[in-house]
């Protein structure tokens, strides 16, 4: 495959599977405290924990001296995207086993691959936009229609995928401009004054928390966590300052609709560990539709290549 033997995208592929990789811990450690906590309080433990892993990553990277960006504004806005992507996710763990909460996630590979074309100005032949429909296929062949289809948190799952791959397109789209580091830094900050701004604003008006699980999770009061329960949240916290490091310089090296099909790996993690930590085992249903969206990957993994192989 001659597209492997560009650098950068050897880099973008690696990136995202080490990134993938640490994501699927911190999908872990959150479901397990949801039952109990709040996805604010979670969200600020693991940025106050993230803040400095993420300056002596900025450090090395272009000196503290490089968080004062000129595309300060761009840079919050994909932090407030990202705040959506990640507590609408967060939100639909409580309510489905993870490898379904996961599935309509993973559209995003298939969302950036298509968002390329307009957004990015890169090729997206045929063979992809078929790529594009069998992993579609294979995202309803896991829900089931008629079971988590239907159940509101899966809605979650797919806001958040749409949010999520948007802002991949806008590292991707402004990245050569901006250190990975520095990406993760704003999303930090936003995160930090998002989630307890939120918090702040539910304690004051006195909200209380629904019946549903996903809404549960976000309106629930704030109390002192375990030292167990600090210890796990504390732990997204640095999963989430090396994955978000991880994830934003993927999409900085690698072409956007080769290393994105490399995301599907998630889908196995997520498979793993809700069988290991919650005792959840897939159905059939669920590995035939991983094994068409992995066929999807190849697919768009083929198209991408022979793309950037024509002059």
């Amino acid at each position: 495959m001659s597209f492997l033997s560009n650098r950068n995208n050897l880099i973008g592929i690696a990136s995202l599977c080490a990134g993938t990789f640490v994501f699927s811990l911190q999908d872990a450690i959150i479901k397990s405290i949801s039952g109990e906590h709040a996805v604010t309080l979670a969200i600020v433990l693991r940025t106050l924990v993230s803040f400095p892993v993420l300056l002596v990553m900025v450090h090395f990277e272009g000196g503290v001296k490089s968080l004062w960006s000129p595309h300060w504004r761009l840079l919050i806005l994909r932090g407030l995207i990202l705040l959506v992507a990640y507590t609408s996710y967060f939100m639909a763990l409580p309510a489905l086993p993870l490898a379904e909460a996961i599935a309509l996630f993973f559209m995003v590979p298939l969302l950036v691959t298509v968002m390329s074309g307009p957004l990015l100005g890169e090729h997206v032949s045929l063979g992809a936009w078929a790529a594009v429909g069998i992993g579609l296929i294979g995202v309803f062949v896991i829900l089931q229609p008629g079971s988590a289809l239907f159940e509101p948190a899966a809605l979650l799952s797919l806001i958040s995928a749409i949010t999520y791959g948007f802002s991949m397109i806008l590292a991707r789209k402004h990245g050569s401009d901006v250190p990975s580091t520095v990406m993760a830094f704003y999303q930090n900050l936003v995160y930090l004054v998002g989630a307890s701004g939120f918090a702040f604003t539910v304690s004051l008006l006195n909200i209380q928390p629904p019946s549903h699980p996903s809404l549960n999770f976000l309106f629930r009061a704030w109390d002192l966590p375990s030292l167990n329960d600090t210890v796990l949240m504390g732990t997204c916290g640095v999963i989430a300052a090396f994955g978000m490091t991880l994830l934003t310089h993927a999409y900085r090296k690698g072409q956007a609709n080769i290393v994105t099909p490399f995301e599907y790996i998630g889908m196995v993690w997520a498979c793993i560990w809700g069988f290991a930590f919650f005792s959840e085992v897939p159905r059939a249903t669920t590995f035939i539709g991983m094994g068409l969206i992995a066929l999807a990957g190849i697919l768009a993994l083929r198209a991408g290549a022979e793309a950037t192989a024509k002059p």
